[in-house]
């Protein structure tokens, strides 16, 4: 059993910083200058807060003085929010044989060109059975075909290839 967990990115405090000196903020988003990191951590005591490394690759390294919880709170509400921005794109698919009928094709028109207004890509899948492989040119009509239709709404992203007894093709939003 395979067992995915978070990476989260660790962040140090207080007496995990280790450091000769830092570059520090202060409460109020002050600087307050380079200084020893015990001098910071009993400017934090004083303040009754907590240390926090929040640029660990700067030289010196950034250290704030605020609420540890309240920083941690604020970084999962960022990494939420950037989160629901995020384009999500789906494939999906659609799949022929080619003798299909002519409603049939057009309900799967319709259905494509529904997928490719949301922003989802499409796969399309011809499939031969036995000796529908003699007639591949009849296949090949049908995508055609299906590619002129869907050309106001999508462009061709792979064009269509041979696999095994399965011509595919993806079309993508435009």
């Amino acid at each position: 059993m395979i067992r995915r967990c978070a990476i989260k990115k660790f962040i140090r405090i207080n007496e995990r910083i280790r450091v000769p000196q830092v570059r520090l903020i202060g409460p109020n988003e002050d600087q307050l200058g380079i200084m020893s990191i015990q001098r910071a951590m009993e400017i934090a005591a004083q303040h009754e807060l907590d240390l926090v490394e929040v640029a660990p690759t700067a030289d010196p390294p950034v250290c704030r003085i605020i609420d540890y919880n309240k920083f941690k709170y604020d970084q999962e509400k960022k990494e939420r929010e950037a989160k629901k921005h995020q384009k999500q794109s789906h494939l999906k698919e659609i799949r022929f044989k080619p003798n299909i009928d002519d409603n049939d094709y057009q309900t799967k028109l319709k259905q494509t060109i529904t997928f490719l207004k949301r922003n989802d890509k499409v796969k399309i899948s011809l499939f031969f059975k036995g000796r529908q492989m003699e007639h591949l040119d009849l296949g090949k009509k049908i995508i055609d075909r299906f590619i002129a239709d869907t050309q106001n709404n999508g462009q061709l992203e792979k064009n269509p290839t041979m696999e095994g007894k399965t011509i595919t093709l993806v079309i993508a939003p435009k």
